[in-house]
């Protein structure tokens, strides 16, 4: 057995199972991502960084463990990472988009619920995730039904932590966001044993800041015509970015950053001349989803924008760094995640407005919908996008579906039908 294996097997895995479920993950990667031409040499480090979330990504944790330090296991970017940070804890995101755990899931759990659920359950049941065993603390958030009621049940299993995220934007649902997030830092204080201090939490929002900078660079260099790349790359870099070390992850993207911007002045770029600009927007697309970013550039058009929380609306808007005092570090902070435009909100002008405001900023052509089955939140919200870009005479369809492959044929279909109704 190899010493990783060995690591995996004292974490308590299936490690043969694990090992079945990576090569699954791996096989669509190739199929997907890896068969692109033309990527650029710096995606070398995100596919890495991809492949080692359950290698060295782990072995690090284990590491740090070891020494002392806790690991909080999140479900959403509404979690406010820079807490975590300055608490002396790690933050790791625990989603999971494989198909392959889903049905370990389907053997507690209704089927008709979430794909991001089931296969984030799925990974837990079959004993196939090594950050379950990890994490000191899981936490969670209000954001939808599923979720809510799952933590309950989770909640007597393992040390775990719901964040109340409110349904509204107004005064009221403020100051109650606000009192979660003190409520969380005194949690994750108690957890660590390490005060939050001025010092340390705004060091961590320099850091996660300047995570959010790299990433909103990515982004306007994908506004060029044509983007120097695809946006199936651009998905990859951030998957990677919601579990890999931030300061080793934002130096990377910086390296490519110059890459991209070297193909630019040469005029080159991995995508078809003529391929047809299209915004994603919708449900997130995390590690092991590439379906859909697939089969859109594959039906020659091109991904430029991602409205989406594994997009722009992780890091969309930057943490004010002007406070002095720690209640004004916090009060910021949550500010910054208050402004995220899911739609667990209600009324949601916000998203709809940003949505047709993104679409014309990056000059694309048609916009993806994007909705994980039986997740009512995005799907209902759906019909009052397309109202909005057909008022902007933008083109939309919208794509229902989970991580399988059994609609694969029928979905590309009907993307080649939009793509060429594009052109």
């Amino acid at each position: 057995m190899s010493e990783h294996n060995q690591v995996l097997q004292e974490l308590g895995l299936d490690v043969a199972l694990h090992d079945e479920m990576l090569a699954s993950v791996d096989r669509t990667f190739g199929q997907t991502v890896g068969a692109q031409t033309g990527r650029p040499e710096g995606m070398a480090y995100f596919d890495s960084a991809l492949h080692a979330a359950h290698g060295g990504r782990v072995a690090e944790l284990v590491d740090l463990k070891k020494n002392g330090t806790k690991t909080v296991g999140t479900f959403c970017i509404y979690v406010p990472e820079e807490l975590a940070m300055a608490a002396n804890t790690v933050p790791v995101a625990l989603c999971g988009g494989t198909q392959f755990s889903i049905p370990y899931a389907e053997k507690r759990f209704p089927r008709d619920i979430c794909p991001l659920v089931k296969s984030t359950l799925g990974l837990a049941f079959s004993k196939t995730c090594p950050y379950g065993p990890l994490k000191s603390m899981a936490v969670g958030e209000t954001t939808c039904d599923a979720k809510k009621k799952t933590w309950e049940i989770l909640a007597g299993k393992v040390n775990f932590h719901v964040m109340e995220l409110p349904q509204k934007k107004d005064q009221l649902d403020i100051d109650l966001w606000r009192n979660a997030v003190y409520e969380f830092k005194d949690k994750l204080e108690s957890l660590s044993g390490t005060k939050v201090e001025v010092e340390n939490l705004g060091t961590a929002i320099k850091v996660m800041n300047a995570k959010r900078r790299a990433l909103q660079r990515l982004a306007e260099l994908r506004k060029a015509d044509p983007p120097p790349i695809s946006g199936l790359d651009a998905l990859v870099v951030m998957q990677a970015a919601l579990n890999d070390e931030p300061v080793r992850f934002t130096a990377a993207l910086d390296r490519l950053h110059a890459e991209l911007e070297e193909r630019m002045a040469r005029g080159f770029s991995p995508l078809p001349e003529g391929a047809q600009r299209v915004m994603f927007a919708g449900c997130p697309a995390v590690m092991g989803n590439w379906k859909v970013h697939a089969l859109v550039e594959q039906s020659g058009a091109v991904i430029v924008a991602d409205e989406s929380c594994t997009g722009s609306r992780y890091f969309e808007n930057l943490i004010d760094e002007t406070a002095r005092d720690l209640a004004g570090q916090v009060d910021a902070i949550a500010d910054r995640y208050m402004k995220i435009n899911c739609a667990c909100f209600t009324p949601n002008q916000e998203r709809i407005d940003s949505i047709v405001e993104k679409a014309r900023e990056y000059g694309v052509k048609g916009v993806v919908q994007y909705v994980l089955q039986t997740c009512h939140g995005y799907n209902v919200e759906a019909m009052r996008v397309e109202a909005a870009l057909k008022k902007a005479e933008i083109p939309s369809i919208k794509i229902v579906t989970d991580y399988s492959e059994e609609d694969a044929g029928q979905l590309r279909t009907r993307i080649e039908a939009f793509v060429e109704q594009l052109s």
